[in-house]
C-alpha cells in the first residue's frame, strides 16, 4: 500500500504521527460500512423501478472516471448518488467524530472536494448530476429524478 494513504482506504490509513485514524472498535464498526446497497439507496431504487424506470445499478458514469454512481441512466446521461449525511457532511446532519479530530476533518472536507470535482467532470462531458441525502424520502429523491429525465 505504501506510505500514502489512498482516499476510501478508511480503516487502514494512518494519521501523520504514525497512530490509526480510528481504534480498533471504530475501525471494525467502520469497516462494515456498505459502499453500495444502502438502505437510503435501494428505498430510492424501489421507487423509481415501481414508477417504470430502469438504469444501472453502482456503474461509473464516464469511461475512465474511477467513481462509481449509485444510479446511472446512460441514454439521458443523468447519474444519481445517495450521499450519506456523516460521510459527505450533510449541512443538516453531519456529525464530526472527536477522536482524532483533524484527520476526521480533512477526511471529510476531502470527501466533499472530490464530490463537486466528480460533479464538475460528469458536467463537463454532458451529465446532469442528481445528489440525494440519505435522509430524504424515497419518494421525493424519485420525483427530483423523475424531474432530471424529463429535462433530458
Amino acid at each position: 500500500m505504501g506510505t500514502f494513504p489512498r482516499v476510501g482506504m478508511l480503516n487502514r490509513t494512518c494519521m501523520p504521527s504514525g497512530r490509526p485514524a480510528t481504534d480498533a472498535v471504530t475501525s471494525a464498526r467502520m469497516s462494515r460500512q456498505r459502499r453500495s446497497g444502502t438502505a437510503p439507496e435501494t428505498a430510492l431504487r424501489k421507487e423509481l423501478h415501481r414508477r417504470g424506470y430502469r438504469y444501472f445499478v453502482d456503474r461509473a458514469p464516464l469511461v475512465g472516471l474511477r467513481r462509481r454512481a449509485d444510479l446511472v441512466f446512460p441514454r439521458r446521461k443523468v447519474a444519481v448518488y445517495v450521499d450519506g449525511c456523516f460521510w459527505h457532511s450533510c449541512p443538516q446532519h453531519a456529525t464530526r467524530p472527536k477522536n482524532n479530530a483533524q484527520w476526521w476533518a480533512d477526511k471529510l472536507a476531502a470527501n466533499v472536494v472530490r464530490d463537486r470535482d466528480t460533479d464538475a467532470r460528469l458536467t463537463a462531458a454532458g451529465w446532469l448530476v442528481v445528489r440525494v441525502w440519505e435522509h430524504e424520502s424515497a419518494v421525493d429523491a424519485a420525483e427530483r429524478v423523475r424531474a432530471a429525465l424529463a429535462d433530458r
